[in-house]
């Protein structure tokens, strides 16, 4: 599996999955959340609605509607809390759960926000360094993982991570 990071918009990625940093309720929110749900329109509510949430740590996926991406994969990242609380292996298996709904999506590219790290406050670094971490450790038949950065202090995290931009 190839990874690159690139600053951008995630709502306008041309892969054939994007990851939503979503609220465990998956009926939107501010941030990427909002950003995707607006893209995505309507029909995108109405599909999270009939998902019933989804637990810190997991993800589940519904079609793209408005955006390029085919489908839309929600994971539910954990708030930060200081470490203690179990906040490295929720945001671990939020990477994980993605790219297992991705597999069985079929999905050969996806793209990433930085999960947490926005409202619920995950640091940068150590957010960065668990998504390389598990991304290029766990299985899968994705072919390319894109970390979309908002800013360009994360792109400079993940570039710093992959070898300077080098990929996976």
């Amino acid at each position: 599996m190839e990874i690159e990071a690139v600053q951008g918009d995630i709502t306008t990625q041309q892969v054939d999955a994007v990851v939503n940093a979503a609220n465990s309720s998956l009926l939107g929110g501010g941030g990427v959340d909002g950003a995707i749900h607006r893209a995505a329109g309507p029909d995108l509510l109405a599909a999270c609605r009939s998902l019933g949430g989804c637990p810190v740590g997991e993800a589940r996926a519904t079609p793209g509607f408005g955006l390029r991406a085919r489908w839309v994969i929600h994971t539910v990242g954990p708030v930060w809390r200081g470490g203690s609380a179990g906040e490295p292996d929720l945001l671990a298996s939020c990477y994980r759960r993605s790219l297992e709904a991705a597999d069985e999506l079929g999905a050969r590219s996806v793209a990433f926000p930085a999960i947490s790290t926005g409202v619920y406050g995950y640091p940068r670094d150590a957010a960065a360094r668990i998504a390389v971490g598990t991304l290029r450790a766990t299985p899968t038949r994705v072919e390319l993982v894109r970390l979309v950065a908002f800013d360009a202090r994360t792109l400079r995290l993940y570039q710093d991570l992959l070898g300077a931009g080098e990929g996976g």
